[in-house]
Parts: C-alpha cells; structure tokens; sequence
C-alpha cells in the first residue's frame, strides 16, 4: 500500500506564489481608472464638507452611530427608515447578479475591496522588486541585505496603504478632522483604535500576502457564481479550436487563422504570467478564474506581435463556442446581454430603485407617535367631563426649528362635538420644536358632559399634525375611552 493511500486528501493546497508580469492593454487601463476611481472616491469622501446647518454635522457622509443617524450629502436617513437601507442592500444584491449574468466575475475582477487593494499592493511591489522575472530572482536569492531592504522598503509601503486604509474606514463614523486630531494625540475613543488596527491588519494581510487565497478559500462568491451564469454570459475564454495544437510558428507558416493545420497558441506563457490567479485559461473555465481579462490583453500583444488575428482569448459566450465551432457567425454583445433573464434582473433592479426615490421624495419632514396612557383609562372630571391623556412624540426632521399645530378629528373628518384639546405646559395647540430632535408632550382631550363620546365605549379619533411653516400634515389614528367602555 502507498503512502498516498495511506494519508487522507488534502482541502487546502500550499500557497504557490505568484509574481504578476506588467501587461499593457485596453482591460489593463480600464482597471487602472477603476482603481484609480474606487480609491479616490473611498479616501477622499469621509473630507467633503456639507453645510447642513448649525444644529448638523457639515460631513457629507456619514454614519453618525452617536444620534442614530445617516447622512448622505443632502439626504437624511432616520433609525426608523433603516428600509432605505434595506433597499439599497436588496438593489446590490441584484446588481450583482445582473452583472454575473450578463458578464461572468466581472465584479470580482474590477471592483471587489480584494482585487483593487491587491492590484495596488502588486504595484507597490513591482515598483520596489522589479517586475515578474526580477521579482522571482529576489524571492529565491538567499536573504542578504539587499533583499532585507527592499522587503523593509515593501512591507513599509505596505503598512502605510494599510494604516491609510483603516484609517478612513472609522473617518465614516464621526467628524474626520476632529478624529484625526484626536488620533494623533491619543485622545481618540479605543475603539477608534481597535478597528483602525483590525482593518489594518487584514489590508496588510489579505493585500500583502494572501491575496488570491482569499478569492479562492475565504469567498463564497466562487461557488454560487455558476447559479448566476447560463450558456449567453459572457466570459474570458480559449479559442482552442484555433489555437491548438499549439507550439512554434515558424516565419510564413501557416495556421488555423490562415487555414492551416496549426494552432495560434504559439505556448509562450503570456496569459499564464500576467494572471493574479496564477491559472491558465487554456485550461478551460476554472473557478478561480475572477474574469480580469489580463490574460487578453497579453494574448492579443502576442497575436499582433506575430501577425495573427487577436481574440485568441476574448470574452466569449458558451453558445459562441458551439457556433464558431461550426463555423458559423457568433452573436453580438447586445444580443447577449439583452436577454430574459439579465432584464428581468434589471426590472427587479430599477423597481426598487424608483421605489426608493420615490419614498425619498415623499416622506413626511417629521414624524409622530401617539400613546394613550391607560392607567387610567379615562378621567371624570367634577362636572361630569370626561378626559383622556395621550403622549404624543414629534420629531422634526428638519434642519431649523418649525412649529406645529395639533388637532383632533372623528371618523367623519370633523372635530368632536363637545370635545376640547389641551396641551400641558402650553396655552394653545401648537408645539415648538427644535431642529433634528423629538419633543414629547402630554395632550388632553375633554369630552363635555352628557355628549356622544363622553357616554360612549370606545371611540375612534383621528390626531392631526400640521406645520405651522409650510403646511404639511401629518395623522396618526387613536381611541378615546368614555363612560361606557
């Protein structure tokens, strides 16, 4: 008996490093802005001013845990419109799965946290190491001080994207001046220091080290991707109709694009060195593949190198694949993309969306709660009167102070009949309150003595708010308790 009959299979294979050659191409340059745009847009956003006010925060966005608030330049989110956030959850949820149908891990290769920080991690590392070949040397020269240097000089660079990372996740959560001042001087909250540690941690970690693990052990995106994807999504693969059997092109000899009998693939190895997964796209689709489409770019400067037709490796549907095999003309992009499954998708998408504007544009400036208090139910009063109280809580969303008028009205839409509303601590109706915070105030309401609702059970009443600045109303259902309840 062997030993490999002997010893169980392994779930986790050693990491094999992988040294990334420089590639130059239209992909390439695309997920340069992208990183370029996503970075920008992550460091900067937590040091844009927006002048809400005296009584708000001037950043333009912010999670403000403190007062259970979220502000997004202009807009203002409450504790108890979390369904906005909601929303937005469900909408890049679906956005995901519209873009995996429609084009394969297009996300996984732009836009994900790890691919970005570890194309610029890779960068750092080739600024300082050299590119793919030096950058092998280093890893299997013996350590001296050369290679002592430049791992200090790496891990330098490394740590500092990594600090500058963590320290903008926590820029989101309070004013970022204010928190960067109290940073330096140490009177920052240790939370603000644990989790500016951890994201530091992991940024230095996952960015530096584990890189391609993390798409292939630690995310789950991998393996439920296939659920996303059909026959019409298009994603990077081999032409191998084309370029096998691959090998060496001599100057002049014809091949499969000429209508010979050999393949384009001359085997250089391109798509293999530029691939951040370390796969080889030959090989077929392979879960790790997160689509970058680096390996194009590669194959295609090869192609034109040796005067042959690029798109040897190109984005490619499986439908393409039998269709081209039979020599017959593929499908265009559009035809692809616009199918029932990625519009359906989109529906569903752009459905949340316009209800959620929709909601934004028509939620009320304040918000109001009414609890009877029923210890005890009802009051009589000495001359036969009877009296509820109720708490009423208003809060006034609103970046100045607004004044608002109560009224009460039966299931007819008039006031009761006989029926006086007061409010304590006040000489009228209407109750002041002040910019972005809840008053509660304690409102009776008398019904007169022999009158409908005073003898009666219980009664339904309608609680009307009404700003005294700009009109809008507001009304929340109630119940007066008389006598013969």
């Amino acid at each position: 008996m062997s030993q490999s009959d002997i010893d169980p299979p392994r779930l986790y294979a050693a990491r094999e490093p992988i040294f990334p050659r420089r590639v130059h191409g239209w992909f390439r340059n695309l997920k340069w802005i992208i990183m370029a745009v996503t970075l920008g847009i992550y460091y900067i956003t937590p040091w844009i001013r927006w002048d809400r006010g005296p009584h708000l925060p001037d950043q333009a966005v912010l999670v403000d845990l403190a007062n259970r608030r979220f502000f997004f330049f202009w807009i203002e989110i409450w504790p108890h419109e979390f369904y906005f956030v909601a929303g937005l959850l469900v909408m890049a949820g679906l956005g995901l799965f519209l873009f995996t149908s429609a084009l394969g891990r297009v996300w996984c290769g732009y836009t994900c946290p790890q691919t970005v920080w570890t194309d610029l991690f890779i960068l750092t590392e080739r600024w300082v190491d050299g590119d793919r070949n030096a950058r092998i040397r280093l890893w299997n020269a013996p350590w001296d001080a050369r290679k002592l240097r430049l791992r200090l000089t790496k891990w330098t660079i490394w740590l500092i994207i990594a600090v500058m990372t963590g320290g903008a996740w926590i820029f989101y959560f309070t004013d970022a001046p204010t928190l960067l001042g109290n940073l330096f001087t140490g009177q920052a909250h240790p939370v603000a220091y644990i989790t500016m540690g951890v994201m530091t941690a992991t940024t230095f970690v996952f960015g530096g080290f584990a890189r391609e693990q993390i798409c292939i052990y630690a995310c789950p995106w991998p393996r439920i991707q296939a659920a996303m994807m059909d026959e019409d999504t298009l994603t990077v693969a081999y032409r191998d109709w084309r370029g096998e059997p691959r090998g060496k092109i001599a100057k002049g000899e014809a091949t499969r694009s000429d209508g010979g009998d050999k393949g384009d693939c001359v085997d250089c190895m391109a798509c293999v060195n530029v691939c951040p997964m370390g796969i080889d796209i030959r090989d077929g689709q392979q879960m790790e593949c997160i689509t970058c489409a680096l390996c194009i770019d590669a194959c295609d400067d090869v192609m034109d190198k040796i005067g042959k037709p690029r798109g040897l490796i190109d984005y490619m549907a499986l439908k393409d694949e039998t269709a081209e095999r039979a020599g017959e003309k593929p499908k265009s992009v559009l035809r692809h993309i616009l199918r029932p499954r990625t519009l359906l998708y989109f529906t569903l998408w752009a459905g949340i969306g316009i209800a959620l504007i929709a909601a934004l544009f028509m939620r009320s400036p304040f918000d109001l709660n009414v609890t009877p208090v029923r210890n005890p139910l009802y009051v009589t009063m000495a001359d036969g009167a009877v009296r509820n109280t109720y708490v009423l809580r208003l809060r006034n969303k609103q970046g100045a102070k607004h004044e608002f008028r109560v009224s009460v009205a039966g299931p007819d839409g008039t006031a009761p009949q006989g029926a006086v509303l007061l409010l304590e601590g006040l000489t009228d109706t209407t109750i002041p309150v002040e910019a972005d915070t809840t008053h509660s105030q304690r409102i009776y309401l008398t019904a007169a003595p022999g009158s409908d609702l005073a003898e009666g059970g219980q009664a339904e009443l309608t609680l009307w708010v009404e700003d005294a600045g700009d009109g809008v109303k507001s009304s929340i259902d109630t119940v007066f308790h008389g006598r013969g309840e």
